[in-house]
């Protein structure tokens, strides 16, 4: 069955298995597929960064999307088709969806640097593999060096009707996942099914931002599906919170604001600011810790003598 902007739950990122001399393991690929099966993964997506995609030459990987394809039973196949040239790219998505898979999976090459570049190639490369091919966009700036805004993603997905998910690995990118969702919600964007990567570090959170589920590796698959439940130290989703690149500061000085310490939040210009759901996200933390440790039980926001 081909991908559409309904897909939602977990798919795994299965990297691509050898033998010690480096020839391919398809045996390995057949017990991957059906390991990836028995845990209840709804599919899983080949070829991509940890399927060491660049290092396989094009019969290589069709060999490999192939397997995949072929052994999977219940779970449907993405395959990543990147390549420098369309040619490779149409080819390798033409025998993956002729195999069976659900869709294929576009990344930006990273010499793209404007809005403009970045749409006109995805415009081609959707054109390169076919109408008729789902597809996913790879939104991983911290590897690709690529930046997506909110605006451009939108203008992708309304520009090429075959886009039907969008894998987000952006970081920190909680609030793009609600600025996508709410473009969706004033008409401006068509239903898009929004799978979250960097090994589901955040995947609670994007959950509760709107996205639909993950897409990523971790040698334990079967927990990912049932993330939010997993964290054992209270202090760690606040601290994990507190550690995403550009915002750490804004909410260390909230945080520190409600404890009383310091009288204000503020940054001097520029600095990045708070939006009232990130704060929520942050007082519901503070809630979690306080269970277990009452120096977060901080109640309505505190404020030190001025």
């Amino acid at each position: 069955m081909k991908l559409t902007a309904d897909a939602k739950g977990t798919f795994a990122i299965a990297p691509t298995p050898f033998h010690d001399d480096g020839r391919i393991d398809e045996r390995s690929i057949d017990r991957l597929t059906d390991f990836y099966e028995e845990v209840g993964c709804d599919g899983v997506t080949v070829l991509g960064i940890l399927g060491e995609a660049p290092k396989l030459d094009a019969a290589e990987a069709e060999q490999v999307a192939v397997r995949y394809v072929k052994r999977a039973k219940k779970m449907q196949v993405i395959v990543g088709v990147s390549a420098p040239g369309f040619a490779t790219m149409r080819s390798l998505a033409r025998a993956s969806m002729d195999a069976g898979a659900a869709g294929v999976m576009i990344a930006p090459p990273p010499s793209l640097r404007t809005d403009d570049q970045i749409v006109g190639y995805f415009k081609q490369a959707a054109e390169a593999i076919g109408p008729d091919v789902p597809w996913v966009l790879q939104d991983y700036p911290l590897t690709l060096t690529v930046v997506f805004t909110p605006a451009v993603i939108r203008k992708i997905v309304m520009d090429n009707p075959n886009c039907v998910m969008l894998k987000h690995e952006d970081w920190p990118g909680l609030e793009k996942i609600s600025t996508l969702r709410g473009f969706q919600k004033d008409g401006s964007l068509r239903p898009l099914s929004i799978l979250c990567g960097n090994g589901g570090t955040f995947l609670d959170f994007e959950m509760e931002r709107g996205a639909d589920g993950a897409m990523t590796g971790y040698a334990f698959p079967e927990l990912l599906i049932d993330v939010v439940n997993l964290s054992k130290d209270a202090h760690l989703p606040l601290i994990r919170y507190e550690q995403q690149p550009g915002v750490g500061l804004t909410v260390r000085k909230y945080v520190l604001q409600k404890r009383g310490i310091i009288a204000s939040s503020a940054q001097r210009k520029p600095g990045a600011t708070m939006t009232a759901t990130a704060k929520a996200e942050v007082d519901y933390l503070l809630s979690r810790v306080a269970r277990f440790d009452k120096r977060a039980n901080l109640g309505p926001q505190s404020s030190a003598a001025g």
